[in-house]
């Protein structure tokens, strides 16, 4: 008898915060839609908000916007540094992405400053929000230093 999604998610999921994120930027570079959605919590208030953009709500809307950005293959973006607050129920991931992009002139590389939520579900820990921003080459070096001073 074949498991329910929600149970074969849970299978696969059942690890920590930082698992689905490997996991989601992981499907990210590969472009699969499937492996993705797997990623996010399976609320009606899921948000997704890509750099310079609006603010999407709900599972088909964020689905729609990462199957366009798909037509093209995946998104080369990898996690270059992380900041992490974790807790039993909750975390939230401050990752400073490198992403590279084909252009007229060639291969550039960018930046791009992205939160993360995760809340632990009853499937396991899912992504409940990404927001992601523009970063600039001078803060992302910044970031990836990190503080010099701790309070």
């Amino acid at each position: 008898m074949p498991r329910s999604k929600s149970k074969m998610q849970a299978a696969a999921f059942s690890g920590t915060p930082d698992d689905i994120e490997l996991a989601f930027y992981e499907a990210l570079r590969s472009g699969s839609i499937d492996k993705l959605m797997d990623c996010w919590a399976d609320e009606d208030e899921i948000a997704c908000i890509h750099p310079g953009g609006a603010r999407l709500m709900g599972a088909n809307t964020i689905r729609a916007s990462f199957e366009s950005m798909f037509t093209n293959g995946g998104i080369q973006a990898t996690p270059a540094h992380i900041s992490r607050v974790d807790s039993l129920a909750s975390a939230v991931h401050h990752v400073l992405e490198q992403v590279e992009v084909m252009t007229t002139d060639g291969l550039v590389q960018a930046y791009v400053i992205a939160t993360n939520v995760y809340h632990k579900t009853a499937q396991g820990w899912r992504l409940v929000v990404h927001h992601a921003s523009p970063g600039m080459l001078d803060e992302a070096q910044i970031l990836a230093q990190g503080p010099k001073v701790l309070h």
